[in-house]
């Protein structure tokens, strides 16, 4: 029952945070629509390994985080950079020509598995959201710095982030023949929620400074 409770309490966690369209389950659908469910599980696992050292980090600095705001900041200020430049690099892609059905070039299970590394390595916003959880989980007494109830809970966390992910895949995936809009508008789709994070960030930013 100890190891349950961690368990399910990460599972839950990551399910709130990563369930709403975002850059990777929203990539995710698109190399499922584009590639194939396969690819689309090697991007998963790919970008579930990084939120596995993600989430880890964050418990662990935890509380050096919560007594120095700046460092808090400091993410901050560099996730915004990255996203802005996601947000254009996104849209150029999606002006770019299309290559013709029989032109597609073919890509490997290997670089898709990177690609879901790389998108999750420069997505930041794990590190702050389970800082912020894990710091007021244990103000309220429902979490533990102890090395098991991390561990524990950070399974828990990968778990529930593959399987949002995978259920994204197999979603748009059933319904392929319906899902022609977010083919060919994947890049303005994913551009626009990097581009939305980038001026919620900059709104926090301007607030914090302004007050």
């Amino acid at each position: 029952m100890a190891l349950i409770f961690p368990f399910f309490l990460g599972f839950i966690v990551a399910a709130i945070g990563i369930t709403p369209p975002g850059l990777i389950n929203m990539t995710a659908a698109k190399v499922s629509l584009k590639d194939g469910k396969t690819e689309a599980i090697f991007f998963a696992v790919g970008a579930t390994i990084i939120v596995f050292f993600q989430t880890l980090l964050a418990v662990l600095f935890a509380k050096f985080i919560n007594t120095h705001p700046e460092v808090i900041n400091r993410l901050r200020e560099i996730g915004l950079f990255i996203f802005i430049a996601l947000t254009i690099y996104f849209f150029w892609k999606a002006k770019k020509p299309k290559l013709p059905k029989g032109e597609i070039k073919v890509r490997s299970k290997t670089n898709r598995f990177f690609l879901g590394m790389l998108l999750s390595t420069l997505n930041l916003f794990p590190i702050p959201y389970y800082v912020f959880v894990s710091i007021s989980l244990s103000a309220y007494g429902y979490f533990s710095f102890l090395e098991t109830f991390i561990y524990v809970f950070v399974t828990g966390v990968v778990t529930g982030s593959f399987l949002v992910f995978y259920l994204y895949i197999v979603y748009f995936k059933k319904r392929e023949a319906k899902s022609s809009f977010l083919m060919n508008n994947g890049n303005y789709i994913i551009g626009t929620i990097t581009g939305l994070v980038s001026v919620f960030t900059l709104f926090k930013l301007i607030k914090e400074f302004l007050g």
